[in-house]
């Protein structure tokens, strides 16, 4: 089929910044450039693989398939490639989360890793779904708060315990306490993220369920937040990544705390993960009790 290694990379950004602007300025290419490149690809596959608006591209079913191959394929590409030029290690560690990575040891980790490993950094990225940049090899490792799945394909190991936290704009009559209980929540509105939510209404009893809206992100979380439309229950980390100055953030005393897991390929793609996996136990082990 002639395909070729520009034209996979072309597919991947498009993927990942769902728009030719974004994708074009993530591969230093020009928006028209991209476009003949993936016209091209399809036109070699005989098979749509991007569905065109005026705002935003969508991946074709057959689209998603490759573009998750396409993202193994290229990792590993790069891998051989930097090995037989004798910079194994030269690549950036790629680790991804969706909402609050490490809470407040992730700067502390960073820091010593940088210390301990300078010509290896780490690359830290905010994704919707980093489970499933592991699994296409666009992440190395990724911090997350679910447990993956058994048939995955990942590894995986608990970093540390994260007690649950209620959110409250500035001003509310819960802001005056010094810890929520669930009860106290089950008259208010909840804001619950789209993407990567740690707590739901599973929380509750049936009987003091509250009203609840979806937000398609962290920071439209934040903004129902602060601007008195809804409360929140989110994790410990999410005070030290997303601080607000309209948001008052409160101890959730009677919920259970939530796990925070490192994931990694069950084959590892970057050499040096067991040493950031080792490095991390080490930052967390006080949370893990």
């Amino acid at each position: 089929m002639n395909v070729e290694v520009r034209h996979l990379r072309a597919l991947v950004a498009i993927g990942e910044e769902g728009t030719v602007t974004g994708a074009a300025l993530a591969l230093r290419v020009s928006q028209p450039a991209l476009s003949r490149t993936l016209e091209q690809l399809e036109r070699r596959l005989g098979v749509r693989l991007v569905e065109r608006t005026t705002r935003r591209l969508a991946l074709t079913e057959a689209g998603q398939r490759l573009w998750e191959q396409a993202g193994r394929i290229l990792a590993q590409l790069d891998d051989a490639l930097a090995e037989a030029a004798g910079r194994a290690e030269s690549r950036p560690l790629r680790l991804a989360f969706a909402w609050a990575a490490l809470g407040r040891q992730t700067v502390p980790l960073l820091r010593t890793w940088r210390e301990r490993h300078p010509d290896t950094p780490v690359k830290v990225r905010r994704l919707d779904d980093p489970e499933a940049a592991v699994r296409r090899g666009a992440a190395d490792l990724a911090v997350l708060r679910t447990r993956p799945a058994d048939d995955s394909g990942l590894a995986h190991r608990v970093l540390a315990h994260e007690q649950r936290m209620v959110a409250v704009p500035e001003g509310h009559p819960l802001a005056e306490r010094e810890n929520v209980h669930l009860a106290d929540l089950t008259g208010e509105l909840v804001a619950l993220c789209s993407t990567a939510a740690t707590s739901g209404v599973e929380l509750w009893p049936e009987d003091q369920v509250p009203r609840t809206v979806r937000v398609p992100g962290v920071d439209e979380w934040l903004t129902v937040i602060a601007t008195g439309e809804a409360v929140g229950v989110t994790t410990e980390g999410t005070i030290h990544h997303h601080p607000h100055p309209g948001v008052h953030y409160l101890p959730l005393t009677d919920a259970a705390p939530v796990t925070v897991y490192l994931a990694w390929p069950t084959t590892p793609t970057h050499p040096s993960t067991e040493a950031f996996l080792h490095l991390a136990q080490q930052h967390t082990v006080g949370s893990r009790s």
